[in-house]
């Protein structure tokens, strides 16, 4: 977070998921740390590129805005995909019955003896599909991609694990089931020999 005497900006730099011919945005969230009313302007080094809204902006006290940024969509890719724009967060205390259409066409000027303060924000561009090969957000997204499959592998070892020894503790049980009414049967069966054969004898 970037912060003045009157407002606070976050994220501190606009990061761009950029891909050729597509356009993409980054929101910016700006929130009025005073009890006052203050007055917001963007200015960027590169405006052809970059589509603001709300470009200028009146917030409440303690309230927050969000501005979009969107980068156009771009034919080719920057050299090294470094980006050297910049962006340039103006802001000023304005009086509490000022409407953003109200603001005089000098409120963002210094030599008007306005008090101006000002935010620099620079731009980062993030790239998928680099013509030269990953970058190191690839390779960070892989990794985790990697971290993410092996988890789930171990949670299917772990529970195809715990299946098994539930099917065996289940067979054991039936075994000794079994193995009991067995013996049931044959002490059933060699007592009623011993009783026949008491018959005979008498």
């Amino acid at each position: 977070m970037t912060a003045s005497q009157l407002i606070s900006v976050s994220p501190d730099e606009l990061r761009f998921h950029f891909e050729l011919e597509k356009q993409t945005f980054c929101d910016l969230k700006v929130l009025n740390n005073t009890q006052n009313h203050v007055a917001f302007k963007v200015k960027t080094t590169s405006p052809k590129k970059y589509f603001v809204r709300p470009n200028t902006g009146v917030v409440h006290p303690w309230d927050s805005c969000i501005i979009r940024v969107t980068l156009q969509a771009q034919r080719e890719y920057p050299p090294d995909m470094q980006c050297k724009d910049k962006f340039l967060l103006q802001s000023t205390i304005v009086s509490s019955n000022t409407d953003v259409d109200d603001l005089p066409a000098d409120t963002f000027n210094k030599e008007s003896g306005n008090s101006i303060e000002e935010l620099k924000l620079r731009v980062a561009y993030i790239s998928t599909a680099s013509p030269e090969g990953s970058s190191e957000d690839d390779a960070s997204r892989n990794s985790h991609k990697l971290d993410s499959s092996s988890s789930q592998v171990l949670q299917n070892l772990k529970e195809e694990r715990d299946a098994a020894v539930r099917q065996t503790r289940q067979l054991q049980q039936e075994v000794v089931t079994v193995l009991r009414f067995s013996n049931i049967a044959l002490l059933s069966q060699d007592f009623g020999h011993a009783e026949k054969t008491k018959k005979q004898k008498k």
